[in-house]
């Protein structure tokens, strides 16, 4: 089963590379998730060769073939083989030892004939794929069992700006597979255009470490790594998905198959200030009313959304944030401005 949706917005790195023909995550996880503590793991730290040992065998390169004239936002298109075809790469990461891989959405979505090359350099087909372009995770298995998972950062641990982090993955080229750049967290809470917040990080990725892991100085994995800003003076800003996104969107992948969203069903718009990052108070704006549940608790096409659940929303992003803690046919209380005047709206989620 494959889930069609919009591909998070910037700079994707999965590589295009030539020619040629070609964990685990409990669900008291993924609950817990939800309400970080802002305790540190108590892991004792390790050196950056000991990280990198225990690490790099759960990461894995992905290889595939990709349409000639596909550009993944990189900034360019290869020449294609007389087939029509490139090969393209990407990262992945180990998550149960039954051959279970975590990567970005749009390292495989576009992918046939896709390969998994482990860091002892064995290649294994890939039998399922599972994508969420929304949140760029996708969830693949190869049929081979007996695989290192790898550790991700406990649910309660809280990632800090300025922590040295290690990125690993296959970029470039599948002989580059498993390298490793060290770096920092650069900031929390970036939105980059992606669906949910992101880490981002000064650790050098480029084309193809898209799905690899970014992992703290305990050995735990604190994200996937999916896009990064790349043009003319700018250097080593990379944005990682974080591993309670990745918690998130996985379990929902090994239940169901696909991420079923609860949403408000509303087409809503933010801010100018908001759209380009800048601090905001400034509230979301309704566009359209999509859903019946909606159209029935009283919202209109100009009311503005001041808060949810409680909690100020000042941006889509933020949004998704606080709506991945529930699920279509909860009832959530929203205050709203409506025909001048503020009321409190209690709107039936719908599925998104």
């Amino acid at each position: 089963m494959k889930i069609t949706g919009k591909k998070a917005a910037c700079v994707l790195l999965s590589g295009a590379i030539g020619i040629g023909g070609l964990g685990l995550f409990p669900e008291t996880q993924v609950a817990a998730a939800q309400a970080q503590t802002g305790k540190t793991s108590s892991a004792a730290a390790k050196t950056v060769p000991q990280v990198i040992a225990q690490v790099s065998p759960s990461v894995v390169g992905i290889i595939g073939r990709v349409p000639s004239d596909y550009s993944d936002e990189w900034g360019g298109e290869e020449e294609g083989s007389d087939d029509g075809y490139q090969l393209a790469q990407g990262s992945g990461v180990i998550i149960r030892s039954n051959g279970w891989i975590v990567t970005n959405a749009h390292v495989v979505d576009e992918m046939t004939n896709i390969e998994v090359v482990t860091s002892e350099g064995k290649s294994y087909k890939v039998r399922e794929v599972y994508s969420d372009p929304l949140s760029d995770i996708a969830l693949i298995r190869i049929n081979v069992s007996g695989f290192k998972p790898a550790k991700f950062v406990p649910v309660n641990a809280k990632t800090v700006v300025g922590e040295q982090v290690v990125a690993i993955g296959t970029p470039i080229a599948p002989s580059l597979r498993n390298s490793a750049t060290l770096g920092i967290v650069s900031g929390l809470n970036r939105s980059a255009g992606a669906g949910y917040r992101l880490i981002q990080t000064d650790a050098t990725i480029n084309p193809g470490n898209s799905g690899g892991p970014l992992v703290n100085m305990r050995g735990e994995i604190i994200g996937i790594n999916s896009m990064k800003l790349a043009a003319v003076d700018i250097d080593n800003t990379g944005f990682t998905i974080p591993a309670d996104t990745v918690q998130y969107i996985v379990h929902q992948l090994f239940e169901n198959g696909e991420v079923i969203r609860a949403g408000l069903g509303l087409e809503l718009e933010e801010s100018f200030s908001a759209a380009i990052g800048l601090p905001s108070d400034d509230p979301l704006t309704v566009k359209t009313v999509q859903s019946e549940q909606a159209k029935k608790a009283g919202v209109q096409e100009g009311d503005v959304l001041y808060s949810v659940a409680g909690h100020r929303i000042t941006a889509l992003v933020d949004l998704n944030e606080l709506l991945k803690s529930y699920r279509p046919g909860q009832t959530l209380r929203v205050l709203m401005q409506s025909g001048g005047d503020i009321v409190e709206r209690r709107i039936v989620l719908a599925s998104e």
